[in-house]
């Protein structure tokens, strides 16, 4: 059965940026009835009013009524209770997916997400098409050897993946043990839904999600860092201010983007904003002046650009160069000023490739940090590397110019001390639990698995 492609969907967002986002992607899927809700008081008055509603997606954190007391009002009237709904929020984490589903929720999109990420999430829900988590991988073998598939998006941070690649196409690199397939990804969803139902072998992902995954028992390992530094956070050039205006004045009442809840940005961010007096956050229970909203990397400067909001935010390099040099934005800090050498991406296997080829990935993990290392050393043959690798259908629109500045930026990215330290992990699970309420403590001795990095390291 076809998706009706006419039915009436109402979005619930109080953020004007996200509404419109929202209208985007749905026109672009096909779906022309969009009604738009500012928050979960104005959805339910629309929903009294009587017209026909087929789908609801709704914001989680919004003031007046959240998405979660929507979710439960809708719930709780019987002329609603089957009525398909979807939660599309920053809440990324498994608890609150947990949260929604027990709620009697249909499905969670966290942000950020696309057209592709969000039709694909309303067809699971009328369709019945909801991809169900492998319990177990079996790794392809060919000639003799494990086929090992890492995903990995568009930026800067990934790059040693890239590097090892290209050392294999070229011959430089003969690996005895494996044969790696990399896939690229268009955002962090994808890559921890890969991960986590078995698609992939494995991934380059944000320490806080991988983190996550495991919290929820989903059967990985950390086996190496996949860099240190590498992000930034942009500050909007639209504004005027006054000589007298302070930092903390600046910020004040705006919004400041972040790439994904669980994430180092996200922390930093926090970290960054309360030191000046802010109470930076999410809409909800807790008083905040400034507003933290989940968006695609590759869309923060256009959006900030257009949105008058929107005082800066944080990111992974190439965007916060590629920013600069446009006019957009000006560097507040480097990541590595708040935070000097501190981990960001992560290297994750599932369990079936670390516990079943460990010699593979030994192997993997040696030319992995023999790839950093080569990064560091030769920075313009990496940054020539990175446009192919990073940037393959040119759409992006990287050059060899702007990573070569990237990776020679002063308290910028580095790749060559890989090595997972624990405390650095504990010190980012312990911020974002009690400071931030987010996530769960893990117990990092069971996470982070050293003995491959131990030998490569």
């Amino acid at each position: 059965m076809p998706l009706d492609m006419n039915m009436t969907i109402l979005v619930v967002d109080d953020s004007g940026t996200m509404r419109l986002m929202f209208k985007q992607y749905l026109n672009k899927g096909g779906f022309r009835n969009i009604l738009m809700a500012i928050d979960g008081k104005d959805a339910v008055k629309k929903l009294e009013e009587g017209g026909k509603i087929d789908l609801i997606i709704s914001d989680w954190n919004m003031p007046n009524m959240d998405g979660l007391a929507l979710l439960q009002w809708v719930r709780g009237h019987a002329i609603y209770k089957t009525m398909p709904f979807i939660m599309a929020t920053a809440q990324g984490d498994k608890t609150q997916q947990m949260v929604v589903k027990e709620n009697g929720g249909n499905g969670h999109i966290s942000k950020p997400f696309d057209t592709e990420e969000l039709k694909k999430k309303i067809e699971a829900v009328f369709l019945g098409t909801l991809d169900k988590t492998s319990e177990i991988r079996v790794p392809e073998m060919v000639g003799g050897k494990v086929k090992i598939k890492l995903a990995h998006i568009q930026i800067t941070d990934h790059l040693i993946l890239g590097v090892l690649k290209h050392q294999i196409e070229t011959g430089q690199v003969k690996p005895d043990t494996f044969i790696l397939e990399t896939e690229c990804i268009n955002g962090w969803n994808p890559i921890q839904e890969k991960l986590e139902t078995a698609r992939v072998d494995g991934a380059f992902v944000l320490a806080p999600i991988a983190m996550d995954l495991f919290a929820f028992n989903v059967p990985i390992k950390l086996v190496l860092l996949a860099h240190k530094n590498g992000s930034g956070f942009i500050r909007n050039k639209n504004y005027a201010t006054e000589p007298s205006d302070s930092i903390k004045d600046f910020y004040k009442y705006k919004v400041v983007n972040i790439p994904h809840k669980m994430s180092i940005h996200n922390m930093l961010a926090h970290k960054f904003l309360t030191g000046l007096g802010l109470k930076p956050g999410v809409p909800g229970k807790k008083a905040i002046d400034v507003r933290f909203e989940v968006v695609p990397p590759i869309k923060m400067p256009a959006i900030m650009k257009e949105n008058e909001d929107v005082g800066g935010f944080i990111v992974a390099e190439p965007i916060c160069t590629k920013t600069i040099s446009a006019g957009i934005g000006e560097m507040e800090f480097i990541s590595a000023t708040l935070w000097k050498d501190h981990p960001c991406c992560v290297v994750a296997l599932r369990d079936e490739v670390v516990q079943g080829y460990p010699d593979a990935v030994f192997e993997l993990t040696n030319l992995l940090v023999k790839a950093g290392k080569y990064v560091e050393k030769h920075k313009d043959k990496a940054a020539n590397i990175a446009v192919n690798f990073l940037d393959p259908d040119k759409s992006l629109g990287l050059n060899t110019n702007v990573l070569t500045n990237v990776l020679n930026q002063e308290g910028g990215i580095t790749m060559n001390h890989l090595y997972p330290e624990k405390k650095d992990l504990d010190k980012i699970q312990q911020y974002m639990f009690h400071e931030m309420d987010i996530g769960k403590v893990i117990n990092l001795d069971d996470f982070v698995d050293l003995r491959f990095a131990d030998k490569a390291c």
